[in-house]
């Protein structure tokens, strides 16, 4: 029998099986290896162990020629993935891992909301994580003490975040929450692991205040340019060019400044932005009740689907399921989306922070729930899973760019806008106070960790450079969010550099590369076609993916 050939597919599947063999995490969000019951290890030898499969498979996809056009997509992408990836690493910025989302301190808790709950064994498997928990955070806790010996910090900001984010944690009680879900012949069991999780957050907690603050004072919020564009290299997929980004955004920041005042007069006569906001928040439509904004987004996600399949999309049966659920106490501020299992066992969810609100103005959150849910994230990600028999499975789980991904819910956003769904002028000054906030992210992303000089023309503190109370006094001036997710969001982008440009940067993408299509092909440009074929081409950073929509 002939040999198999070695493609970039099959390199990129045997890396993604030996990282799901070594990574709790990956293997529990892929929905496999169920009865699992380890926790992270984020000690210096698990990221070193996590980098070494990287560097394995580049040496193993050096020497391999590509097997037709899809075997070089998913051969650049690997590359690409795994050489970003491993220069975040060599550079040390594993050892100062502290920000308030997206990062391992939020995933030792996240694993639990990916496993299964039905049996006793996966209670078992629960009970199991719940305990090794205390062992996840001694391994983040030495990891992050190396970086201290080599003066490599997070920004006191940073560690007061996490610090706060688990305090909420242990005061919510969350990890005794969640095991009293579990079966009656475990609870014993479970309640003793889940007292000892709180135990080791409330402990890292302190560790954070009474060591990790004092060695990390005088750390700078901002990251500066180097060290900015290798995390926005690994966040986009692109060697950017930072002041065009930067130039860019300011331009679009005034024409959206100027479609947001023409909006406010239609939803109040005479009315700016900012008070068009606080007489939505006030007088306009509202939800009561955590379990009534959650019924009510899950209503909009359904009513979406039922409008858009075979219209504008074509939703397979398993994406067409998607769960609205509350985020749990103490996470960041803004909503957020989780994909489902490569087998679609466990579904899509997206969540919503209610950050001790009873009651829930909807005029942001219909554009909100078009970009988490459908046709934005959700659409986007569990499509993937449908077509990863085609691509690898790679492409559609490790593979991801967070620029694409952001960038096609932001369009996505806009898409609904273009069909009507957000005539009514509440809606659209919602879908527009987003794009707004979006914009906003790329100034004073880049502006903050390079310390750029604000523009003559701003109309905003000209000439003075960006810092973190100038981005709040920006954000407050032109965005509706309220003052705990400003000061959150300011958090974010000092914490994840150059994660937060890619959602305006990611949705120019999808844009031009709609627009080339539609000049290319004329009359016989079919939207739905274009869409599915989109969606179905997996994971491209942005310096393929405007390319590569171009021809399809």
């Amino acid at each position: 029998m002939a040999e198999e050939s070695i493609t970039a597919r099959s390199i990129a599947d045997a890396h993604l099986d030996r990282v799901t063999a070594l990574d709790p995490m990956v293997s529990t969000w892929l929905g496999v290896n169920p009865g699992d019951d380890r926790q992270l290890d984020l000690s210096l030898d698990g990221f070193d162990a996590r980098a070494e499969l990287a560097r394995q498979a580049l040496a193993a996809l050096a020497p391999v020629t590509p097997q037709g056009p899809e075997d070089e997509v998913c051969a650049r992408l690997l590359r690409e993935r795994l050489t970003a990836e491993l220069a975040v690493h060599e550079a040390g910025d594993h050892l100062r891992q502290l920000r308030n989302i997206g990062s391992p301190v939020q995933w030792v808790r996240e694993i639990f909301t990916y496993m299964p709950t039905e049996t006793d064994e996966d209670w078992a498997a629960v009970a199991g994580r719940l305990r090794n928990l205390p062992g996840a955070l001694a391994g983040c806790r030495a990891t992050l003490t190396e970086g201290i010996a080599r003066g490599l910090l997070s920004a006191p900001r940073q560690a007061a975040a996490v610090a706060d984010q688990y305090a909420a944690w242990t005061a919510a009680d969350w990890f005794t929450g969640f095991a009293a879900r579990g079966t009656d012949r475990l609870r014993p069991e479970l309640d003793a692991a889940a007292r000892q999780a709180t135990a080791a957050v409330g402990e890292f907690s302190a560790w954070l205040r009474a060591d990790y603050l004092p060695a990390a004072a005088g750390t700078p919020d901002g990251v500066g340019r180097e060290r900015y564009l290798r995390a926005a290299r690994f966040c986009t997929g692109a060697d950017l060019d930072l002041d065009e980004a930067y130039g860019w955004a300011w331009a679009e920041f005034h024409r959206m400044n100027a479609e947001l005042r023409a909006e406010a007069e239609r939803v109040l006569p005479g009315a700016s932005p900012l008070e068009a906001v606080r007489h939505l928040d006030e007088r306009g439509h509202t939800v009561d009740g955590e379990e009534g904004i959650r019924v009510w987004l899950q209503e909009l996600m359904d009513e979406a689907i039922e409008a858009l399949d075979g219209r504008h999309f074509d939703i397979s049966p398993p994406v067409r399921r998607v769960e609205s659920l509350i985020a749990p106490e103490g996470s960041a501020a803004a909503p957020y989306y989780s994909g489902p299992s490569l087998d679609f066992t466990r579904p899509g969810r997206t969540y919503l922070p209610t950050l001790g609100r009873k009651a829930f103005p909807t005029w942001q959150l219909v554009s909100i729930w078009y970009h988490e849910g459908v046709p934005g994230h959700h659409l986007q990600l569990a499509q993937w899973n449908v077509a990863a028999a085609q691509l690898s499975r790679y492409q559609v789980t490790l593979g991801k760019v967070s620029a694409n991904i952001e960038g096609w819910a932001l369009y996505a956003e806009r898409l609904m806008d273009d069909l009507g769904f957000l005539t009514e002028p509440a809606r659209r000054f919602g879908f527009l106070d987003e794009q707004m906030l979006r914009t906003i992210r790329v100034i004073i992303d880049i502006g903050m960790h390079l310390r750029l000089a604000i523009p003559a023309d701003s109309g905003f503190h000209p000439g003075e450079r960006w810092t973190p109370a100038l981005a709040a006094e920006f954000m407050a001036a032109y965005n509706g969010s309220p003052a705990e997710m400003r000061s959150s969001e300011i958090d974010r982008y000092l914490g994840w550099p150059g994660q937060a440009i890619g959602y305006k940067l990611g949705e120019r993408a999808w844009r031009e590369g709609r627009a080339a299509a539609e000049r290319r092909l004329g009359a016989a440009f079919d939207l739905k076609a274009w869409h599915m074929k989109a969606l179905s081409q997996g994971s491209l950073g942005l310096d393929d993916l405007a390319g590569s929509l171009a021809g399809l």
